[in-house]
């Protein structure tokens, strides 16, 4: 039988920063100290920046760092580093790129692949280090030693060398490596403490996609799976794959008003928290409207409200909304509105994960709308991953206690409709938004098809868009063809359009 350790008898180790944000949340505190790691990706991935960063934070701490260019030159490294507004003071440099010779400096010792053995190579690299002294070395990339070896097995043996000889000397190191070769990976991981894979992939459209995986980490436990990664002006940031039992927390069960009377009681009272609801219906029936209106009375409650805006642009948000005597603007410049909108072919799955975590738990949002589900699925690397990914998002918001807002529209304005994917399942409670026909009219109708958490009202109510966000009727009867998708109201009850009596 398997006994478990406990966790506080457990050894801890001294780790280092690797100074990428995210990067050590992944590896639980950083990689731990005095170990060979191997970083590993495809050209233009970000295995440089990488390095660069710990170096830099290194030196934040007071830790001497010497970088180990075997394929690029000094003056290439500090373009990249000004490009993301660094500077290299405080790092050493040891380049191999040039056929000036030996200098006797160390900061320009310059040696020529074609011209010395490859052991000449090594002991060049650890005179460097012996004179130094350094606590980071970044060796960029075993691809040059490769290349130098032309023998596996000396390529083996002179990396097993390397890294007793850096173990000795107490030095945490990465060794990079383009994957030049894939014979050599798995030698290349048994040497290693630990192994980090970053990827690249080109999609049809939009920007490069990037992701990291922690592959081997030996004696620490990590997150593993794959954690998107952006490159950007600053250098590497790092979204933790979400896991939502992580998050969970005890709070205090509310129910809060959507701001029109007979909407809540459809909905048992109105939208409780930690739950989430799904507006589902056809384009321009008035599922933003509706989503405004809820999110108004949030704000009027004196709650903080995050709304994450894919289809429309923010102007035009504010315009409409204002128009109907709703004017989102105070609330945003006071702060208590945070509207964010987002790309949908520039931001990834994790990237906006990290974003609605920060709107919760810093910025201290208790309700989330995203508008809409359609344009988020775009965001994705495929659509098999759109319903794990929200299934843990809207799981991590359910334990936060957050009142989520999700909008779906789907295809079609009447007859059958379908969405690009199913939410039903993960929805805590759906309201269905149809158009219908009356009086030869078009007109509209809203129904809660689900609640888990509240009892409901089984009706169909009209409603319309009034100065003021949202009017809604009295139940109706006498519909046909409701789910059909081609609703038709023949019945006598009065309709909100429909003149007063006594008026004419």
């Amino acid at each position: 039988m398997k006994r478990n350790v406990p966790q506080a008898n457990l050894p801890t180790q001294p780790r280092a920063s690797t100074g990428v944000p995210g990067l050590d949340d992944v590896l639980g505190g950083g990689l731990p100290s005095r170990h060979v790691y191997l970083v590993e990706g495809d050209p233009g991935s970000g295995k440089t920046t990488l390095g660069l960063h710990f170096l830099l934070e290194g030196v934040r701490h007071d830790e001497k760092g010497l970088y180990v260019t075997l394929s690029e030159t000094g003056d290439e490294l500090r373009t990249v580093a000004a490009s993301h507004g660094w500077s290299l003071d405080g790092i050493e440099l040891f380049e191999l790129v040039s056929d000036e010779g030996l200098s006797p400096e160390l900061e320009q010792s310059i040696l020529h692949p074609s011209q010395i053995e490859l052991g000449e190579t090594v002991q060049g690299v650890i005179a460097a280090v012996e004179k130094l002294q350094p606590r980071r070395v970044v060796f960029d990339s075993l691809s040059e030693m490769r290349l130098l070896a032309q023998d596996p097995l000396r390529y083996r043996r002179q990396v097993l060398a390397l890294k007793k000889f850096f173990s000795d000397q107490g030095c945490t190191v990465l060794l990079l490596d383009d994957r030049s070769s894939r014979d050599t990976d798995q030698q290349l991981h048994s040497i290693a403490h630990g192994v980090i894979s970053v990827e690249q992939s080109v999609d049809q459209y939009g920007p490069e996609r990037r992701r990291l995986r922690v592959l081997k980490m030996r004696g620490i436990k990590f997150r593993g799976g794959d954690h998107d990664v952006v490159l950007d002006t600053g250098g590497l940031s790092v979204f933790p794959r979400l896991v939502a039992a992580e998050h969970r927390v005890q709070t205090e069960f509310q129910v809060h008003s959507t701001g029109v009377p007979k909407l809540d009681d459809m909905m048992g009272g109105g939208m409780p928290s930690g739950s989430n609801l799904l507006f589902n219906g056809p384009s321009g029936i008035g599922k933003t409207t509706t989503a405004m209106r809820c999110a108004l009375s949030m704000l009027k409650s004196g709650a903080k409200v995050a709304y994450y805006l894919f289809d429309e642009g923010l102007s035009t948000l504010v315009i409409r909304g204002k128009a109907l005597g709703m004017d989102l603007q105070p609330f945003m410049d006071s702060g208590q509105l945070l509207i964010v909108p987002l790309d949908p072919a520039e931001v990834s799955a994790g990237e906006f994960a990290h974003m609605v975590r920060h709107a919760v738990e810093d910025a201290g949002a208790s309700m989330v709308v995203i508008d809409s589900l359609n344009a988020y699925l775009q965001a994705m690397p495929g659509s098999k991953y759109l319903l794990l990914q929200m299934h843990e998002l809207l799981t991590y918001l359910n334990h936060r206690n957050i009142v989520t807002i999700l909008i779906l529209g789907q295809h079609g304005l009447v007859g059958e409709m379908h969405a690009d994917v199913d939410m039903s399942y993960l929805a805590d409670a759906i309201l269905l938004f149809r158009y219908f026909e009356a009086r030869g009219k078009l007109l509209k109708a809203v129904s809660l098809v689900k609640s888990r958490t509240n009892a409901h009202e089984q009706t169909i109510r009209e409603f319309r868009m009034v100065t003021g966000g949202l009017e809604v009727g009295n139940e109706l009867t006498d519909f046909e063809g409701v789910l059909a998708g081609v609703t038709a109201y023949r019945g006598g009850q009065p309709l909100l359009g429909d003149p007063k009596p006594g008026k004419h």
